[in-house]
């Protein structure tokens, strides 16, 4: 018989590809999680995993066995969310993990709403950015993720991943106010193709976001300041600095007298914000309730 506990090892070390990092996930010491992994080997009688390079990879078995482990482990969820409502299950805490622009348009809302209707649930909200809270969430450190979708992050049909869209918003462009182009009543991101660029650090949604619409326009950006900051890109902007593409729920709010913001033609530059728990969870009679209340709040964003 298998333990299926052993199965959730297996899955963290296919996502982490190290040892060590599978067992700081875990909260366990890379000796225990090798000794699980070598008990599991013997239960399946196949070999599981190969050494690749410093880190490791899964053999064609340890693929099948991983195939199997997201079916297992998302009827596990399943069956805590059943037992959750036959218990009641109408108070406990669950754990968001949120990028901040997220958390301002629908969580913060979502907590106020909930807290009249469900005063039993309470959130506790982790700070991610959108690429960084999928990772938490399989890692067992969120129950649910705020998220939005980014290259090489897990698709729509991912099998460890409950996902439920939420909202799309558009990028404006910023430019400095005294820019060639800002008198324009939109701006076509071509035009921008031999600019300076401000933007995102690399791995940051919104940097990939950028890239590929200038890829979509033929050109490159050559970015020159890097900031993870709406803020501060918009106050280098407003510098002189360069250019940027910003979600426009990042610039309500904020101070916008040294910068001149215009709608793009051309490509689309959008990330679309989703919700996600790990697959089986989202009928959890705790999480069910704050997927509600992300949808409604989502539906009442002003239109883009």
């Amino acid at each position: 018989m298998i333990d299926p506990r052993r199965l959730r090892i297996l899955r963290a070390v296919a996502d982490h590809r190290t040892v060590t990092a599978a067992a700081a996930a875990l909260y366990l010491t890379p000796s225990a999680v090798s000794q699980q992994l070598a008990a599991l080997e013997q239960e399946t009688g196949h070999v599981l995993l190969t050494r690749s390079g410093r880190g490791v990879r899964l053999t064609a078995a340890g693929e099948i066995l991983l195939g199997h482990a997201h079916e297992v482990l998302a009827q596990l969820e399943r069956a805590e969310a059943e037992l959750a409502a036959y218990a009641g299950g109408s108070a406990g805490e669950v754990t968001v993990a949120a990028f901040a622009t997220g958390i301002a348009e629908v969580l913060a809302p979502a907590i106020a709403q909930l807290a009249l209707e469900q005063p039993g649930i309470r959130l506790r909200v982790r700070d991610a950015e959108g690429d960084q809270s999928l990772p938490l969430l399989l890692d067992g450190e969120a129950d649910l993720a705020l998220a939005v979708e980014y290259r090489g992050g897990p698709g729509a049909d991912d099998a460890r991943l409950s996902v439920l869209p939420l909202y799309a918003e558009p990028f404006d462009a910023v430019l400095p106010s005294g820019h060639p182009l800002a008198d324009l009543p939109a701006v076509a991101l071509a035009n921008l193709s031999d600019a300076d660029w401000v933007g995102q650090y690399p791995g940051n949604p919104c940097h990939d976001v950028t890239l590929l619409a200038c890829e979509l326009a033929g050109f490159a950006p050559r970015f020159v300041h890097s900031s993870d900051d709406f803020r501060a890109v918009t106050a280098l902007v407003g510098a002189g600095a360069g250019v940027a593409l910003v979600p426009r729920s990042a610039l309500r709010g904020m101070d916008l007298k040294e910068v001149q913001v215009r709608p793009v033609t051309g490509p689309a530059a959008t990330r679309r914000v989703f919700a996600a728990t790990r697959r089986g969870a989202e009928t959890h009679p705790l999480i069910a309730p704050v997927l509600a209340a992300l949808v409604r709040e989502s539906e009442r964003l002003p239109a883009h």
